[in-house]
């Protein structure tokens, strides 16, 4: 992995092989944290078409180059650039051609091991969590912080997060709460924990074409914070809607709850109610259907002020005072229009 990144400049962005019976990605954008731009999307089409009608590759190996990422997520800051520029035709090609990865993702018919050591957000996880094996570090550390740039969970895991346990897919949707890898695994965003040490070696055995070999390097992950937290969660994100949840949450009286307030306060309202109603919908649709939805969000919510506001407030400028429209969850009176 190390040498792949030694000269990003020089090197594709994403760097697809064929090592025997295996066919390997490395996302190498270190510097960015292996952010997705079009040139690794179109990558991620290119090696699954082929792959996929290619008998003789039999599982696909995912990594992130650098050390400490994964996949941070999509370049929205370009996007954001897009929307200024109003250039919305690339801001619909980078969408689109991202959906439709993670629709070959789930559609690929052969195991996809992604191997997550570090930083694993937004689109990182679109290119993961529809393959057959995510396995997790100790390093790693998985998100969907869309909310605090007024996005939404996109890359399908509209389609994920509803039918993880409980209302763990809620809470990790709103909140943007970041799981260290075996709380992942906990959670069922991840498949398996392998310590980072053993990476190596579980590498190097997946190359002979047998995905089965995970299973030999992964270690059982006992319950732990998300468990402790589970039953206030499922309490307080199952009130069923934006407002009854902050009520909910004010009436729990603890310092966990505490937290998730003051977590939600910071976050786009418009993003909150958006994010809470495509989670309603998604968890009676199918991937497609739910990719679908998505792609027709990213064509309103990217225009809506709060999406160059947020990006600016966390990824461009980074001071953290992003001014809403409207500024408070109880002042969103109905984000309807935005679903079309």
């Amino acid at each position: 992995m190390t040498a792949a990144a030694n000269d990003a400049a020089t090197e594709p962005s994403l760097i697809a092989r064929r090592e025997g019976p295996a066919g390997t990605l490395l996302m190498n954008r270190p510097r960015a944290l292996n952010a997705l731009d079009q040139a690794m999307i179109d990558g991620f089409g290119a090696a699954i078409e082929e792959w996929k009608a290619d008998a003789e590759v039999e599982l696909v190996v995912l990594e992130g180059a650098g050390g400490k990422a994964f996949c941070a997520g999509g370049d929205v800051r370009a996007m954001r650039q897009a929307v200024l520029d109003g250039d919305h035709d690339t801001v619909e090609r980078f969408f689109t051609t991202e959906y439709a990865v993670n629709q070959g993702i789930a559609e690929f018919g052969k195991p996809w091991v992604s191997l997550i050591d570090g930083v694993c957000m937004g689109g990182g996880l679109g290119v993961s969590v529809h393959g057959s094996h995510r396995v997790v570090s100790e390093n790693a550390l998985l998100a969907m912080p869309e909310t605090a740039i007024a996005l939404f969970p996109d890359v399908g895991t509209s389609y994920v997060l509803p039918r993880l346990p409980g209302k763990l897919g809620l809470w990790i949707a709103m909140t943007g709460a970041r799981l260290k890898g075996p709380e992942a695994v906990e959670a069922g965003l991840a498949t398996h924990f392998v310590p980072r040490a053993s990476l190596p070696a579980l590498r190097e055995a997946l190359l002979t074409g047998d995905a089965g070999v995970v299973e030999r390097f992964a270690q059982p992950v006992p319950p732990g914070a998300v468990a402790a937290q589970r039953p206030a969660i499922d309490r307080c994100f199952g009130a069923g809607s934006v407002p009854a949840i902050i009520a909910a949450l004010e009436a729990e009286g603890t310092e966990w709850a505490a937290s998730q307030l003051a977590i939600l306060r910071r976050m786009s309202p418009t993003s909150l109610f958006v994010t809470h109603e495509l989670l309603a919908r998604a968890a009676k649709m199918s991937l497609r259907e739910c990719l679908y939805t998505e792609l027709c969000l990213t064509r309103t919510v990217t225009v809506h002020p709060d999406f160059a506001e947020g990006v600016r407030s966390v990824l461009v400028d980074k001071d953290g005072t992003a001014r809403w429209t409207p500024p408070t969850i109880e002042e969103v009176q109905t984000v309807e229009p935005l679903f079309g």
